[in-house]
């Protein structure tokens, strides 16, 4: 496959997943992982685990997945039409509808479809971690570590680096 039609595949897969992404770039992340791995073949299950994990662990915004992917499939250039064709449509998309969203607030139509909205958002991210869980764990530890974060971060306080660093140690030490 040419170099061109590389990065235009990159940035259709990526406007369409950006026009979809109702919640935000994670809602989409099941498709996302089918499209690169299984349609494409751009990369194993467990190399997308990694991009997705290494992107969850730096600073900004969660979809930094999307130039991460398109640096490993296009160098530079597939960073740079991923992360362009993820955002700029939504982004403009989004600016034009606010202008409406805001013009119909207190219609009843506006109530019950934002709030129609709402659990579907949270069953498409719910879907997201699930599918991820697949690709990345594949051992006894590494479900545990799984199920421990879960745990912990959804009934304590613990800010989920800590998890990050213990879940590396573990790895250093060839445990997971």
């Amino acid at each position: 496959m040419s170099e061109a039609h590389t990065l235009v595949s990159l940035a259709l897969l990526y406007a369409h997943l950006s026009l979809i992404a109702v919640g935000g770039g994670i809602a989409v992340l099941p498709e996302m992982q089918r499209q690169v791995v299984e349609l494409h073949g751009w990369m194993t299950s467990a190399e997308f685990a990694e991009l997705f994990a290494l992107a969850q662990a730096a600073p900004g915004p969660n979809i930094l997945v999307v130039t991460l992917i398109g640096w490993n499939v296009a160098g530079f250039l597939g960073a740079l039409v991923a992360t362009v064709a993820m955002t700029a449509p939504s982004a403009l998309l989004t600016y034009g509808v606010a202008y409406v969203w805001d013009r119909f607030r207190h219609k009843p139509w506006r109530i019950a479809l934002q709030a129609g909205l709402a659990p579907i958002t949270v069953g498409l991210i719910l879907a997201g971690g699930y599918f991820v869980t697949r690709a990345a764990v594949h051992s006894v530890p590494a479900y545990a570590i799984c199920a421990a974060t879960f745990a912990i971060v959804f009934f304590t306080r613990i800010h989920p680096l800590w998890m990050f660093a213990l879940a590396g140690a573990l790895g250093l030490m060839n445990l997971v």
